[in-house]
């Protein structure tokens, strides 16, 4: 992913950001935030650097200071080639220098500021010794909401990512299953997202038969068979937004059990994509697709949370969990993904992904939650 893929963006939107970034962590009672490269960076500035290093790059935002983007001189020049560039201040250090001390000039000595999850240690732990009095938090914990309110422009993204997955479903089903390997139809699955127009696949899940059984099931050479049941979860970014489906096929006819099971998860999801409307808590969400799992007597079966927040990276909050107490607010996208799982045996699996709007909630995706049988 590269700084072009979020090209539907112009300064003033990454200008927007930045300020409402600096006054959340004001609002947080936090000095300001620290932001490294990743996910966070991209959303704000538009810049990825050339490539991940040991060198320094952060972003120093502070309500009422302008943004100062602290980078390696040898990447300033693609630094000011971001479309954010325009909206802040970049401070280049070249090597041999300090890089604590750029970093440190706009900051308050004493202050508590929230920093990236994925900030390294030695850059924190350096900047600790510049700043002894200083301390942080992570994003995660100070702003977890950060990024979850999409914007009407984010919103197209994501949709657009959503039907390039959809379409993908409405081409996979078409190829053959029995007797090829799961490696195999994990590889169509790729090449189709990136026919969609994604620019990186970040999963291809093919779990058959047993392998269902397993949510995160690693894709190998086992060879399905007729009889299987097969769970497809892949997604991937669409310039630069994200996308994440899950269906569950079947090999041939499916038993009456399968079909039940296939049934009650399909129930469920239902039950979770109607309990949203903004003002519910999060695990509400979680609390309606559970519940009917739980009646048909399959709870102990659902053994992971109904859903994830969706955006510049597949998984970030907000998460559709038990004690998660975060309302919903129109803009906020999610999957909605129960599964049940059967030691041994099968697992099925159906996920969309769904924004919040003022009186509900939209599925991203649109292709059948019915059985769909395959060669």
């Amino acid at each position: 992913m590269t700084g072009s893929t979020l090209a539907p963006f112009t300064a003033d939107d990454y200008r927007a950001r930045m300020d409402r970034a600096a006054r959340a962590a004001a609002d947080a009672g936090l000095a300001g935030l620290l932001v490294a490269p990743g996910p966070d960076l991209v959303w704000l500035t538009g810049y990825t650097p050339p490539a991940i290093t040991e060198r320094l790059t952060l972003l120093v935002l502070a309500a009422g200071q302008d943004p100062v983007l602290v980078v390696p001189a040898l990447e300033a020049p693609d630094a000011a080639r971001a479309t954010g560039a325009p909206a802040l201040t970049l401070r280049d250090w070249v090597d041999g220098k300090d890089p604590y001390a750029a970093t440190a000039a706009p900051l308050d000595s004493g202050g508590r500021f929230g920093i990236s999850d994925n900030a390294w240690a030695m850059h924190l732990l350096s900047l600790q010794k510049t700043l002894p009095g200083t301390s942080y938090a992570s994003l995660t914990d100070a702003l977890p909401m950060l990024r979850a309110v999409k914007d009407a422009a984010e919103l197209e993204l994501l949709a657009a990512a959503g039907a390039a997955a959809d379409a993908t479903f409405e081409e996979i089903r078409k190829v053959p299953f029995g007797g090829r390997r799961e490696s195999e139809v994990a590889a169509d699955l790729a090449g189709l997202l990136r026919r969609f127009g994604h620019s990186q696949v970040d999963f291809t899940i093919v779990a058959s038969g047993p392998n269902g059984a397993n949510p995160h099931h690693e894709i190998g050479d086992r060879v399905i068979e007729r009889g299987d049941m097969v769970v497809l979860d892949f997604g991937g970014l669409k310039d630069g937004y994200g996308s994440d489906t899950s269906r569950t096929v079947h090999v041939g006819e499916p038993t009456d059990e399968e079909r039940r099971v296939h049934d009650l998860v399909r129930e469920a999801q239902e039950a979770g994509f109607r309990a949203v409307r903004p003002g519910a808590a999060c695990q509400e969400v979680d609390r309606a697709a559970r519940k009917v799992i739980a009646d048909a007597g399959y709870g102990e079966y659902f053994i992971h949370r109904t859903g994830h927040g969706i955006g510049v990276t597949t998984h970030e909050p907000p998460y559709m969990i038990e004690g998660e107490q975060q309302p919903l607010v129109p803009g906020m996208c999610f999957s909605v993904e129960p599964g049940v799982y059967l030691p041994g045996r099968f697992g099925v699996r159906i996920e969309d992904i769904v924004t919040v709007t003022e009186d509900g909630g939209r599925r991203l995706n649109d292709t059948t939650r019915d059985m769909v049988i395959v060669d």
